[in-house]
Formats: structure tokens, sequence, C-alpha cells
């Protein structure tokens, strides 16, 4: 079973220490998203229709809003996986055009290759998060060294904004689409049939479908599974609610199947992601004693 050894979440996003050893479904993230391995067996991710190796020498970069999945074969090792999950506005105080890194068109590709910087940081990072847990402001400073390095390895970041910009006018989002994402994000857990979703639009589900997704980049399904993900995830971090209450709340029939989408998602059980993201404490990790 994969288990999440640490997290930490802040202004920044989020970061995971990841020991996986399982799948996960396809799904996607509003966030610019970059998947950095640190030990154990090779591996890897298909992003969109690609299959991206994750290794020592290669690192998965996944646009916001792109879909994806952890593809674990089951006869090799597990693969401790640092995954962060970065928000545009935080990257923005770097560099303003920073902000594009929201974009499904951020990174040219999914995968590349990583400099010794990149290599120093991610180890660096992912042994101060588990032998200092509680050095909060020495993790952000270690990401912010280590995203920086990411975006100058992985885009043509001096010019990256205007051509974004440019690309957002030309395909400004129709007013429908718009009015169906604000009652998705509204209250995802009132959405039981995407096909009413169409219906409040004003649009046939066929042409619904067709339009949501050129214009977002995902189908309606994915954005309303990471609309929940995200406030799950939220909800777990931040707040007390029990899980059989934000179960009914996200609109899953039951807490069986909210804890299994969780999983599938994210890759451990919500009650593990709580605890690790609170306490910072995560049981059984002294065979990485030698990180760093």
């Amino acid at each position: 079973m994969s288990d999440a050894l640490r997290i930490r979440s802040g202004e920044f996003g989020r970061v995971a220490l990841l020991d996986m050893d399982r799948s996960q479904v396809r799904h996607a993230h509003p966030h610019c998203h970059v998947l950095l391995k640190v030990d154990g067996g090779d591996t890897a991710f298909l992003v969109g229709d690609k299959v991206c190796p994750l290794t020592d020498e290669t690192a998965v970069l996944v646009n916001a809003w792109t879909p994806h999945a952890f593809v674990h074969d089951p006869s090799k090792p597990r693969t401790l996986i640092l995954a962060l999950y970065i928000e545009p506005a935080w990257l923005a105080e770097f560099r303003a055009n920073w902000a594009a890194s929201g974009d499904i068109r951020f990174f040219e590709n999914a995968v590349g290759s990583i400099t010794p910087t990149i290599r120093k940081y991610t180890m660096e990072l992912a042994s101060s998060m588990v032998h200092a847990p509680t050095a909060l402001s020495d993790h952000e400073e270690m990401l912010s060294g280590l995203m920086v390095a990411v975006i100058e390895q992985f885009t043509e970041w001096r010019s990256v904004g205007e051509g974004l910009r440019e690309a957002a006018r030309l395909n400004s989002v129709d007013w429908r689409i718009r009015k169906a994402v604000k009652l998705i994000r509204n209250d995802p857990g009132d959405v039981d049939n995407i096909d009413r979703i169409a219906e409040a639009a004003g649009m046939s589900r066929a042409n619904f479908f067709r339009v949501f997704e050129a214009s977002l980049g995902v189908t309606p399904r994915v954005f309303l599974n990471v609309i929940r993900l995200e406030q799950a995830v939220h909800c777990a971090v931040h707040s007390d609610t029990s899980f059989g209450e934000l179960s009914d709340r996200l609109g899953f029939s039951s807490q069986g199947h909210f804890t299994r989408f969780f999983r599938d998602h994210a890759g451990v059980a919500p009650s593990q992601f709580r605890s690790t993201a609170r306490l910072g404490e995560a049981p059984g990790f002294s065979h990485f004693e030698t990180l760093g």
C-alpha cells in the first residue's frame, strides 16, 4: 500500500513525500505539478496519452488541469516520490509572468532531464522533511530554490506569459461554460448528474461536453473530481470535519466510496493524509536514514 511519509501545505500549495507502490486513476490538479524521484525503483506516469519515465535523471512535468495517472508495475520496487503541487500565485511572487504556471501550456514537454541543482534541492528537501519535520521555513526556502531551478530548466520562462495571454483572449470561455463551472465549484456535492449541469447551462449534452473540454482542457467529470479532491484535501488539513460528513457534503453515496476516491486520486487514504499533514510524523521511515 502507498504511504504519505510527509505532507507540507501553505501559500505555495503543497508538497508530499510519497512512498508509492499502487497505481492511481486518471486525474488532474489545478496546480503546476512536478514529480521527482527520491529513491527506489524507476517508474512512470501517463500524462495525457504519453508514458513519461520518472528516474534519477528525469522529472515528470504536469501542467495544470492535464489528466495524468501513476502507472506502477507490481513486479518492480516501490518508488519514493517528491510530488509538488504549486500555486501559480506563489510562483508569481518570484516573477510576475510565472503566474502562467497555471496554464495548460506552461511546460512544453511532460518529461525532461534534471540538472545537478534540481537533484540537489530534491534530495535536500526530502531529507529535511524526514529528519527535521518542523523546519517549515527551511522547507519553503528549499522549495523556492527547487522551483526556480525547475522553471529555468523546463520552460522558456523569459518569454512565457505574453503568448499565453494572447491565447487566452483568442480562446475566451463561453459564458455558459463559466456558469457550469460556477455551479460545480459552489456545490460539487449537488452534482449528481452531469447532464443536469448541461441543462442548467442551456446546452445539449453533446455540445456541452465538446465545448467544456475545448474551453478547459478536461471533461466535466474530470473537472468535478478535481474540485471534489481539492475541497477534500483542504478540509482534511484545515478542519476537523469528519470524513463521514465530508463524504456527504461532496456527494458520495457512502464514506467507503469517498475513501476509495481519495486514495485513488491522492495516493493514500484521507485519514493518513490528515494525520501526516498535521503532525508531520509517519511511522516506519527508518529505512530512509541515508537520505541527503
